[in-house]
């Protein structure tokens, strides 16, 4: 990382073999957010107001970084498989973890089913209503507002879900995606159109260079499974940050749920991104087969969500220490807000992610400081944060190669 507070994306310095690895972590790390929330906001406001916030949380920010995503990589459209292929790209669908598998009978219709649901895996053994208040209260309010991005006349409606009958039927949910012009048109949530305002929505990043090797964009047929080393290093880089940008907007979204239902939503917020962070870096710093020790904390900590975009987190890196200064995440009172001499928790989940003696020390103001790592004589505990994220399926998933096949329209 320059020593200068640069915007160049901090994932550009990886190689193309790395930078694949990389993305199927970082839509992983964007769906494990809610393992790490939810369980603070049940114990905080109860299951149904959990389900609530999951809501509103979804539908404030899927729309925006739905759109994103589909200028980024050039497949603009008002179809299904324009949605198809964003929900490939989306952190509440990972690839395989939510293992998503499409048919499209024409422009105008379709049908996506799941073999495996690492999100139903996680919630099956807290019974039934658990169940219920996934795959129904925030399924079908929440899979409308992604369509919107799209079309506002798309709808989103079950063939079958979960709770299963009989207890192991496969796939575990499937659906129709129809757009019709007499359909009543879905609106953008309050949320919604104020996060249009932030800056992680209107965030201006790198443009894909178009002269690389490999696949800049995703015109074309929709794939069955994206492989990500076809696509560029420039695609794949511009990608990496959309993803990061996915769950800062995811976050701001929660925020805000959260805001309207305590006057100091900061200690649920911050425990959200604890458990969320211990657990990305450790799944990061084993996919891109970092080194260990302090050297190894400091790159995990560069390529981190936390810190990322560099456009969006201004950050650099000078010897044994990473400092950040304001920047467009702390205007929008994004994760970074949460972090500094006096918060330090969610700095010292990552680092100890790599190596449980390792620490931070946080010199300097709430909003410009500088974090050292350091090395401790003995390992620290994990924090219960971390623990709590940890007993989602996604913490030890592991992906496997998959060929990329072009899907037609079943005539």
């Amino acid at each position: 990382m320059q020593s200068s507070y640069a915007t160049e994306s901090r994932y550009a310095a990886l190689s193309r073999p790395r930078l694949a690895a990389l993305l199927p972590e970082l839509l992983l790390a964007g769906q494990l957010i809610d393992r790490s929330a939810m369980a603070w906001c049940i114990s905080s406001f109860g299951r149904e107001e959990m389900a609530r916030i999951a809501v509103e949380e979804w539908m404030a920010a899927s729309p925006i970084y739905t759109r994103r995503m589909q200028e980024a990589l050039d497949y603009r459209g008002d179809d299904v498989v324009t949605i198809f292929k964003g929900l490939q790209l989306d952190i509440g669908a990972p690839p395989q973890f939510m293992d998503f598998r499409y048919t499209v009978h024409d422009p105008w219709s379709g049908e996506f089913h799941l073999d495996h649901c690492g999100a139903l895996m996680d919630v099956e053994p807290m019974g039934e209503r658990y169940v219920r208040a996934m795959c129904h209260d925030i399924e079908d309010p929440t899979f409308d507002a992604t369509a919107v991005a799209t079309n506002p006349k798309a709808q989103v409606r079950p063939v079958h879900r979960p709770p299963r009958v009989p207890s192991d039927r496969q796939p575990h949910c499937a659906w129709t995606v129809r757009i019709d012009d007499s359909h009543p048109p879905v609106s953008p949530s309050p949320d919604c159109l104020a996060l249009r305002e932030s800056r992680a929505a209107t965030l201006p990043l790198s443009p894909i260079d178009p002269s690389e090797d490999g696949r800049g964009d995703y015109t074309g047929p929709l794939l069955s499974d994206l492989d990500f080393g076809e696509f560029s290093t420039s695609a794949l880089v511009r990608m990496a940050d959309e993803v990061c940008l996915q769950m800062h907007l995811l976050n701001l979204g929660f925020v805000r749920a959260v805001s309207r239902r305590t006057d100091d939503p900061r200690e649920i917020c911050t425990k959200q991104l604890v458990g969320i962070a211990g657990i990305a870096a450790e799944r990061l710093h084993a996919a891109l087969g970092l080194p260990g020790g302090v050297a190894g904390a400091l790159r995990t900590l560069e390529l981190h969500p936390l810190l990322n975009p560099a456009a969006y987190v201004r950050a650099s890196r000078e010897d044994d220490a990473i400092t950040v200064r304001p920047g467009p995440a702390h205007d929008d009172g994004a994760w970074i807000s949460l972090c500094g001499p006096d918060s330090t928790a969610a700095l010292q989940a990552v680092v100890r992610a790599v190596d449980p003696r390792l620490d931070v020390a946080v010199e300097g103001t709430a909003d410009a400081w500088t974090a050292r790592v350091i090395t401790r004589d003995d390992p620290a505990p994990e924090f219960d944060e971390v623990a709590v994220t940890r007993i989602s399926t996604g913490a030890s998933f592991e992906f496997r190669p998959r060929k990329s096949l072009p899907i037609t329209p079943v005539r």
